[in-house]
């Protein structure tokens, strides 16, 4: 059999190193790129091995396509930027969109490139009404403001249609994962949800919201980029979902593990809507970052109901309990120095969970 070296972009992020752990845990060789200089290259596991590069310049991608005679290559394409601010940012387009069509290059370029798994996301897939699941589709563009929200959702459905497009029409074997919100342990980079589990555990959140969120265990996000690998269709997306969870019941969870407090009170989301303007306007004049946004308050409100039983059948994909995925990521962070009483947590956290 051929040796199969697994090309992985994003590696030093929060989905791209488990995935590393997954595919070591197999022991597959994996090489990894990374952006020259980047400090974040130390949450590499440390047997990748690392190849310097840049998405937005294709010629520098050809050392890290560049493989021994005789072995073949699989490209899971991990790497994006992400915001959460909803307005337009030309540097996303560059990135995520720009990014990805000079990945897709190389990989045709390279006839000994078996597969691109491209990381898309959720946010590409046009909103529902509520009650109504969401499903897969195979048509992305031309982008909808209404139902695709935001510049980083509109940025991937741009990158998601080059995919397509290029399996369509160039003969490119690639095929796509959406993931939903994305928790857990060992988010080093501290992202948007691990950064509200550190607010909620120390006691940083008196108040709460209404509304739901749709997230996954990164452990478990890993291992569906891996099946996509191995088993994904060429041309098809499968989302990568799990069950919708509320606020009130995330916080449960996390008291339940850490022993930490909880809001006193959860506000309506027609509320939060009006909160978040005076806060907007309150931040535009002062300069800083305001508390609650609409945009955030959108994603809590949002139909965030997936269907993700093409994974299930098709790629083994499963999702574990919340409780197991927040008990882990509230162990991590207490070891870690995130939380304030780390002592009283440490003591609350049960070994069991």
């Amino acid at each position: 059999m051929k040796k199969t070296i697994y090309l992985v972009t994003g590696a030093a992020g929060f989905l791209g190193s488990h995935v590393c752990d997954e595919l070591l845990e197999r022991k597959e060789h994996v090489r990894a790129l990374v952006l020259p200089g980047d400090k974040s290259v130390k949450y590499v596991p440390s047997e990748v091995e690392i190849v310097e590069g840049n998405l937005c310049d294709v010629e520098s991608l050809e050392t890290f396509f560049t493989i021994p005679k005789g072995a073949e290559s699989i490209v899971i394409h991990c790497a994006s930027m992400v915001t959460t601010n909803a307005e337009f940012n030309q540097k996303l387009i560059d990135v995520n969109v720009g990014g990805t069509k000079n990945m897709i290059a190389k990989c045709l370029e390279h006839p000994e490139c078996q597969k691109m798994v491209y990381v898309s996301s959720t946010g590409v897939i046009p909103e529902l009404p509520k009650g109504t699941p969401i499903r897969e589709m195979n048509r992305f563009t031309p982008v909808n403001n209404k139902t695709q929200v935001g510049c980083y959702s509109q940025s991937k459905a741009m990158a998601t249609q080059e995919v397509l497009d290029a399996c369509k029409n160039k003969g490119l074997k690639a095929c796509v994962v959406h993931p939903s919100g994305i928790m857990g342990p060992k988010d080093y980079a501290v992202g948007e949800t691990t950064g509200t589990v550190i607010k909620i555990m120390n006691g940083e959140m008196p108040v709460g919201m209404g509304g739901s969120f749709n997230l996954c265990d990164v452990r478990d996000l890993a291992h569906g980029c891996i099946g996509a690998a191995d088993k994904g269709r060429i041309g098809e997306c499968y989302i990568l979902g799990n069950k919708e969870v509320t606020l009130k019941e995330v916080c449960q969870m996390l008291h339940d593990a850490s022993g930490c407090k909880m809001p006193y009170f959860y506000v309506p989301i027609k509320m939060a809507y009006l909160l978040a303007g005076q806060m907007e306007k309150k931040a535009k004049k002062t300069g800083e970052k305001p508390l609650m946004t609409h945009f955030a308050v959108y994603n809590l409100a949002r139909n965030n109901q997936f269907d993700y039983s093409k994974a299930e059948r098709e790629l083994g994909y499963h999702t574990r309990p919340y409780a197991e995925t927040l008990g882990d990521e509230a162990r991590w962070l207490v070891e870690g120095g995130y939380v304030k009483d780390a002592v009283f947590m440490r003591d609350a956290i049960s070994p069991s969970i």
